[in-house]
Order: structure tokens, then sequence, then C-alpha cells
């Protein structure tokens, strides 16, 4: 069955914003962890996804050309120290259980395709966030050092998002969270590109995410995360096609 939503169910999903955002902003301020942040113009060769692996099932896949409005790259990057595993170990512990890695009190991943245990390409989960950014999404590469998911129909985004973990050196790392995306129609567009929340949300949600990444690694932070928001005006896209 489809999973796009119509009208009504967008508004009923965004109808539990404010209580996640009171919740989201609240955490937010009490943050301590040190950032540097840069939003930078982006263009169209060096920031669209990668192509979809050639068997990778395409069935209800929402690809950012199906988007609407501008696509936004955005990498998060933490560097950790002293870690007792490997980078492939790490993604090996996150992929087996991604919901290990998530903050419960903005964001899980709930599985509702595919075998517990080791992930494969193919499964499939639900992404709960605060407000109105819950939304499918499909495994579609293992990767010597990471993985990746892309959107399916009904979710408020349409693009891919990737993690991965690089070796250093003895016992350094570097864990990297990547995401192209655009709203996934012209309401969701509303939410992605012109209300700042959405984009802190995302910050705190994957933020976090590489803070339990770095505890799960037995390390620690060395130095500060780093994110990078590289911005594509949809004339670009236009042109491109």
């Amino acid at each position: 069955m489809p999973r796009r939503l119509t009208i009504s169910r967008r508004a009923a999903t965004a109808a539990r914003w404010p209580l996640g955002v009171l919740k989201t902003g609240w955490d937010y301020l009490w943050r301590t962890t040190p950032i540097d942040r840069r939003d930078e113009p982006g263009c169209v060769f060096e920031d669209s996804p990668p192509p979809l692996p050639p068997d990778a099932d395409r069935t209800e896949h929402q690809g950012v050309e199906d988007g609407f409005g501008p696509l936004m790259h955005r990498c998060y990057v933490a560097r950790i120290g002293d870690a007792r595993i490997s980078g492939e170990q790490l993604i090996d512990v996150f992929a087996g259980v991604p919901d290990r890695a998530a903050p419960k009190a903005l964001g899980s991943f709930v599985k509702l395709r595919g075998e517990e245990g080791a992930l494969r390409v193919g499964d499939e989960f639900v992404v709960r966030m605060p407000g109105p950014w819950d939304g499918p999404v499909r495994v579609v590469e293992m990767i010597d050092n990471g993985f990746g998911l892309a959107t399916l129909e009904g979710h408020l985004e349409a693009g891919r998002i990737r993690f991965s973990a690089e070796d250093l050196g003895p016992g350094r790392l570097e864990v990297r969270i990547e995401a192209w995306a655009r709203g996934g129609d012209r309401l969701s567009n509303l939410l992605f590109d012109r209300l700042p929340i959405n984009k802190e949300v995302q910050l705190h949600m994957w933020t976090s995410v590489l803070e339990r990444l770095i505890e799960l690694s037995g390390g620690r932070r060395d130095g500060r995360i780093e994110i990078t928001t590289r911005r594509v005006d949809p004339a670009q896209l236009a042109d491109a096609r």
C-alpha cells in the first residue's frame, strides 16, 4: 500500500509538533557539546547524493528528484580518541540495533521489515522524531565502513542519509553522518526550508547520535563536532535537469 500522506494526515502529524519542539528546545538549551557550524552555498555537481546501487529496491523510493524546494547537503562529523573498537566494529554495533545510538527523548528507529540483528539491504525502519519528522526509510547500501538509508513515500523529506566510521590511527576514529534531502512535498518544504526549528531539531538529533556513538566506541570526543550545511537552490536543480 502506498505510504504517501494526505494533507490532513500531514496536519495531524504536525499537531504533535509543539510538545516535541518544547522538549527539544529544553534539551538544546542545556547542550554543552562544543560545535563548529558552517553554512555554505552548494552546487548540484558537488552536493547531489550518490546514485542508488544498481540492485537497490526502488519501490516507493522518494529521492531528491521527487522532492520540493532546495537541496540541503549536511555533514555531521565527530572525531574520537582512545576508542576501544575499530570503525568497522562500531558500525557493526550501531547497525545491528540502530536504536541503541538514538536519543530516546528525541527520536528512535523502529524496524518495520527485516530480521533482528545484523543490518541488511532491504530492511525498513520508521524514524520517529519530535514534531512532524517521522518517516519510513529503507537500507539501500552496506559498505565496508558504513550503511545508507533512503526515504520512502510518506516521509516528510526526500533523500538519503549515510552513517560511516573511518579509522584514522590506533584508537582514533572519525564518525560521519551525511544527509542529502529536500522537502517531501510542498507542505513539507515549508517546514523543511522556511522554519529554522527544523534545522535545529535535526542538528540536535544527529549530534546526539554522534555522542552516543562516541560512548559506544569506549573512547572520548577529540575536538569539536563539525556541522556543515550546503544549500542548492531549486533553480540550480531545475537547470541541471
